[in-house]
């Protein structure tokens, strides 16, 4: 069971090298240099790198896939995700789609703080990380118009912007593991506690340390349990004290190879984000998929439904809960919501460039 615990974890630490399915042809990587990069601030970067992933053939319908904070592209090559998702016959067939993984600023092989510039490095957000996947999906790869937006998490927050700020550059959109409400509530105060934690460290010494601070491993886990996991799961894993004791020295035990200033970076990234102010602006058909234990991203709140009647075609499809399903961490495993995307994808037309920019 330790490998699924660490798998929970790996949503908000970075452990292992993800394992790809073998049923879909082999990931391309590559670097694009956005040059001139204007962040929200006024900052500007004369090169900012960005990396990528790519399955299947340039000829294919394109498709973006977007990751969650800490992850990057390849996170979504395995088994769970691009294992239930890429291979033949299955809702994104790289046979006929070009499915597009970038590393967002900060993460992964791109652009970040440890590259050596640390805590001078331009405070990105949301906004930012979008603008530079746009760049990359047109300027660097030469795409003009997507089939599909997909992402989780983060990358679901991130589905919310595209729709918003490029209306007519998708067909569809799935935002996964998210709201268009405002950051806030539990979500904001857990990673204001995790954040604040790690600053106050002495190690971290202001961003200039000289090696990872020891309190970040005690922040992070303590985020990742109170935000990820699943009620029922965690119930049924750790139905005693001995159990709950297990699971936590475990995750402590878990080395961590993310950089102190590159996860302070990712994680407050998310403090301006809002994308409920231009709800109406969206065109794409557009799917939610939410789990209804999502730790993050309560339903009972009714901020979610309040918002989705503000999308032209949208609707949601919420993932019922059980001992199954891992809180926030359910949209990571695809075999919950393939049939839905298939759908969404089947039912969809496509629009020329043309067309979608009448």
């Amino acid at each position: 069971m330790k490998a699924s615990y660490a798998a929970l974890s790996a949503v908000v630490l970075t452990f292992s090298t993800p394992v790809f399915a073998a049923d879909y042809p082999a990931p391309r990587q590559g670097d694009w240099i956005a040059r001139d990069f204007k962040f929200h601030t006024g900052e500007t970067m004369p090169e900012l790198k960005l990396h990528y992933t790519t399955v299947g053939e340039p000829s294919g319908q394109p498709v973006l896939v977007l990751h969650g904070t800490g992850g990057s592209g390849t996170g979504m090559l395995g088994p769970t995700f691009g294992g239930e998702m890429f291979g033949p016959g299955q809702p994104l067939d790289a046979a006929k789609y070009y499915i597009i993984l970038p590393d967002g600023i900060g993460h992964g092989k791109s652009s970040k703080p440890s590259d050596g510039m640390k805590t001078g490095f331009p405070k990105y957000d949301y906004d930012d990380m979008v603008e530079a996947q746009y760049r990359l999906v047109t300027e660097g790869l030469g795409v003009k118009h997507l089939r599909l937006v997909i992402g989780n998490s983060m990358g679901g927050m991130h589905t919310w912007l595209w729709g918003e700020k490029y209306p007519s550059a998708m067909d569809a959109l799935v935002p996964m593991a998210s709201q268009p409400t405002e950051m806030a509530s539990r979500n904001w105060m857990m990673r204001r506690i995790m954040l604040d934690t790690i600053r106050n460290d002495p190690d971290y010494n202001g961003g200039n340390y000289t090696s990872q601070p020891r309190m970040m491993k005690y922040a992070a886990t303590a985020y990742g349990i109170a935000s990820i996991g699943g009620t029922l799961a965690y119930q049924s894993q750790a139905p005693t004290a001995a159990k709950a004791d297990k699971i936590v020295d475990e995750r402590l035990a878990t080395p961590i190879t993310a950089d102190a200033n590159d996860f302070v970076y990712q994680w407050e990234s998310s403090h301006d984000y809002n994308a409920g102010e231009k709800l109406e602006a969206i065109e794409a058909s557009l799917l939610l998929i939410n789990s209804a234990d999502d730790e993050r991203n309560p339903p009972e709140t009714g901020v979610t439904d309040a918002a989705m009647k503000r999308v032209k075609n949208g609707r949601l499809y919420l993932i019922p809960a059980s001992a199954e399903t891992r809180g926030h961490g359910t949209t990571g495993n695809a075999k919950f919501y393939s049939e839905q995307v298939r759908q969404l994808l089947e039912s969809t037309p496509q629009r020329t460039i043309e067309s979608a920019r009448r």
